[in-house]
């Protein structure tokens, strides 16, 4: 599989097909399929998920269900009441409604006029037409509804929380709730035929109806876990997921359901099987898992870490490494369509890397580790810090001559490469997460509380700066030794071109926490943070302009190495590439934090983020 477009100039380079995550598959045949998720992810498949495309959707909305009646007639819905029809197989998507304050987490269509879509607040949505009109349907009920399922234009079953199950059997004209017995939340619904239906949900929740829902009947999962989605191609074979690469297989209608071995530890969403043997299962991080056997075998389709990876540097448009969680390092020397895992020695957390050419480079982080390399990471070695304070921030003058930052007002220093590392006095005690050193005297740190620190001597004395801000600055970078810019929480952006003696407030045309900055000149520069977010600048900050990043992942570090080529790094190992100049950039959205997800089984592994201190 090969990286594919994000959106604008940004590619996906790790994971790859790329790493939002999806909510739901659908299966059309052994062939065709599309999977959506979130920051209006849509991909595609015509080999049976061997290879994937990623479709420009057209919306950053998450979409959270997927309905294809043919290779080339379907509808993705999602936040902010989101609807998207396509007619050409995805190429081309038309939004049919949008902007709303409702949520729509499932979709149905029975052919290609005909369908239902579901979600908050018992909202129920059909057409017959294909999309062009939706009408509200009655439901009765405010519960939040998860998933629906229609076996013809009259007949569907609508599932949701609180254990709510809705029948109609003229179209949705009347919606007669039914009985589950049960108050867990009801994730998926599978129809086979009018009477024969299975249904998913918290806590282990199984239900299997044989005669259209008049009596629903609990069946035995063999492990206690939330379950996501089902899927069933006949009465009696059907396959459930669910968190921690769960899946559950019966093919005798659920009297038994076998667990089966995933090979996966992400959360899984969404399955759609097209026959008894071929079946794909979508999930956390843009997992993708494929089987042509029925289960007996499953094949991760996606490649790459997930580890969320903290920082990033590049001494030239091929030669880049980054660093993250759990020890994580990765080299590229093609650009970064490829990266391949360096040996760490360590399972601590990287927080930055640094390189001064190729060969030379040094990484800190948790613990007060700093690992040395001389040869690009075929060897790293460990180096004495005297601290076991956290450390963000890494930064040389030249191949020997370097400092390093971190919690406590931590500054180490090292004239010999790291041989050697002395600590500095700071005169704080807030947290430092950025640190720029010009050349071997002169050099700025940055951190809690807006706190900027000077030296023009090497660090044998740090002076305190005005910053005008109480937020945490994360990032500093200074193209000279006058020439600097820093970043921080709410999307502030300082500059100063005296040598911080004077920092002025900048436009950053977000209110997103900003974690870093990268200048290649004195005019070009990148910023990065929450939310996906990007800006950039061509004219020293004066104006900086947001960019589609194509996820909303938190993103940690940013290099370029020319105006137009530059790598990011972040969440749940994302690394994005922005190789040329391309079309005008567009405001950055507002990255609106999503509305509950169709299922919530467990908080969504949360990597550890770099420790803020109050203030």
């Amino acid at each position: 599989m090969g990286a594919g477009l994000s959106s604008g100039e940004w590619v996906w380079q790790n994971p790859l097909p790329q790493g939002n995550t999806l909510q739901d598959f659908s299966f059309i045949d052994t062939n065709n399929g599309f999977a959506v998720g979130a920051s209006g992810t849509i991909l595609r498949t015509t080999n049976g998920g061997n290879n994937w495309n990623i479709l420009a959707s057209g919306t950053n909305d998450d979409l959270y269900s997927v309905a294809f009646t043919d290779p080339n007639t379907g509808t993705a819905v999602g936040n902010f009441g989101a609807i998207l029809r396509t007619t050409d197989a995805g190429n081309h998507w038309t939004i049919q409604r949008d902007g709303m304050t409702d949520v729509l987490f499932g979709v149905s269509f029975t052919d290609a006029n005909n369908g239902t879509a579901v979600g908050s607040d018992g909202l129920i949505l059909r057409t017959t037409d294909g999309g062009a009109n939706w009408t509200n349907q009655a439901s009765g009920t405010t519960s939040f509804f998860n998933d629906v399922s229609f076996t013809d234009t009259d007949n569907g079953t609508a599932v949701g929380d609180n254990g709510t199950i809705l029948r109609t059997t003229n179209g949705g004209t009347n919606w007669v709730s039914q009985t589950s017995d049960t108050i867990n939340n009801l994730n998926g619904v599978s129809f086979t035929d009018v009477n024969t239906g299975t249904i998913v949900g918290s806590n282990s929740t199984i239900l299997r109806t044989t005669d259209g829902g008049s009596h629903w009947f609990s069946q035995t999962s063999p492990i206690p876990s939330d379950l996501h989605d089902v899927s069933f191609t006949d009465s009696n074979t059907g396959t459930a997921i669910g968190p921690v690469g769960l899946i559950l297989r019966t093919t005798d209608g659920g009297n038994n359901w076998i667990s089966q071995t995933s090979g996966s530890l992400q959360i899984l969403y969404g399955v759609s099987f097209v026959d008894a043997n071929n079946g794909i299962i979508v999930g956390f991080a843009g997992e993708i898992l494929t089987t042509t056997d029925g289960g007996s075998n499953w094949t991760t389709q996606t490649r790459g870490t997930t580890q969320t990876l903290y920082g990033v540097t590049f001494t030239d448009l091929n030669t880049g490494t980054a660093v993250g969680a759990s020890g994580t390092i990765l080299r590229t020397t093609d650009g970064g369509n490829t990266w391949l895992g360096q040996t760490s020695g360590t399972f601590n957390q990287l927080n930055e890397v640094v390189f001064t050419d190729a060969s030379a480079g040094t990484a800190v982080g948790e613990g007060g580790i700093i690992l040395r390399t001389t040869d690009g990471g075929n060897g790293w070695n460990s180096q004495i810090s005297g601290t076991t304070n956290l450390l963000f921030g890494v930064s040389f003058a030249n191949a020997n001559t370097g400092a390093a930052v971190g919690a406590e007002g931590t500054i180490l220093k090292t004239t010999n490469g790291g041989n050697n590392w002395d600590t500095q006095i700071s005169g704080t005690t807030n947290f430092l997460f950025g640190v720029s050193f010009s050349d071997a005297n002169t050099g700025t740190a940055v951190g809690a509380g807006g706190t900027i620190l000077r030296t023009t001597n090497g660090g044998t004395s740090w002076d305190t700066q005005t910053s005008g801000t109480t937020v945490p600055l994360h990032g500093v970078t200074f193209q000279s030794a006058n020439i600097g810019t820093a970043v921080g929480n709410s999307g502030t952006i300082l500059k100063t071109t005296d040598g911080g003696s004077h920092w002025m407030a900048q436009n950053s045309a977000t209110t997103d926490h900003l974690w870093d900055v990268s200048f290649s000149d004195a005019n070009n520069g990148t910023a990065v943070g929450e939310g996906g977010t990007i800006v950039r600048t061509t004219d020293g900050g004066s104006n900086w302009v947001g960019e589609v990043s194509g996820t909303f992942n938190i993103l940690y570090d940013v290099s370029f190495t020319d105006a137009n080529t530059g790598t990011v790094v972040g969440d749940i190992g994302t690394v994005l590439r922005r190789t040329a100049s391309g079309p005008t950039p567009t405001p950055t959205p507002t990255a609106t934090p999503s509305a509950t997800p169709r299922v919530t089984p467990r908080p969504r592994p949360t990597p550890r983020p770099r420790p803020i201190p109050p203030g």
